[in-house]
């Protein structure tokens, strides 16, 4: 997934030609951090979670993965691709930076990171553009809620207002959605992704039923 930056996009160019960003968006943009730029020569197996929101169809899309100091319970390492505008691209260089400096922001802390902070490293954004700073805040807690399931720390998955299905993986139905979205057609492929209702029959079924509705919706 190609990173896309138009340099010559309105939102850069504004006002007669005049920069109408901070200084602090102007660097982030011309200069994103922790940004992969080849995704072929990247190695996602690295890293602990992967977060994933937007779509290139709706224009804005990001990618984000995150590697976890497990000993201390740090993001040590996060990496990033997005389609996107130029507030989209500052703020999530911005967020890189924010969560891994200083030797990695405490994963409790990072869940508690809003748009607003990033906002207020970056000398603020235009009103119209401040929605394209909660593209890389979703997709951080969705990276850290994939390290949560990869480990099995149940427990600690955030599920920001979605129905829980399995109360023992904190399942959502977002993630069926997802899942389906993803090329999960099966019942025994949904298992193999997400481990929905491995233990009861009855969570089994109301995730097959889950991934049956979101297969007509999308694709019948």
């Amino acid at each position: 997934m190609p990173i896309k930056i138009v340099k010559n996009d309105a939102d850069v160019s504004a006002n007669n030609n005049r920069w109408v960003y901070s200084s602090s968006v102007k660097s982030h943009f011309f200069h994103p951090q922790n940004l992969v730029e080849d995704i072929k020569k990247f190695d996602e197996s690295k890293y602990d979670g992967i977060g994933v929101v937007g779509s290139p169809a709706c224009g804005d899309m990001m990618k984000l993965w995150v590697k976890i100091d497990k000993k201390n319970d740090r993001i040590r390492d996060l990496k990033w691709q997005t389609f996107g505008c130029a507030s989209a691209i500052a703020s999530t260089s911005m967020l890189s930076v924010m969560v891994t400096e200083k030797g990695g922001m405490k994963i409790e802390n990072a869940l508690k990171l809003k748009p607003q902070d990033i906002l207020a490293r970056l000398g603020g954004l235009p009103p119209r553009k401040i929605h394209c700073s909660v593209l890389g805040d979703k997709a951080l807690r969705k990276a850290i809620n994939d390290y949560f399931r990869k480990s099995e720390q149940y427990k600690r998955i955030v599920t920001e207002g979605f129905v829980v299905i399995d109360p023992d993986t904190k399942i959502t139905d977002k993630d069926i959605e997802e899942a389906v979205l993803e090329g999960a057609d099966t019942i025994e492929k949904l298992q193999r992704k997400l481990k929905v209702g491995i233990n009861d029959k009855k969570v089994k079924a109301k995730a097959e039923a889950l991934m049956k509705k979101f297969m007509e919706k999308y694709y019948a």
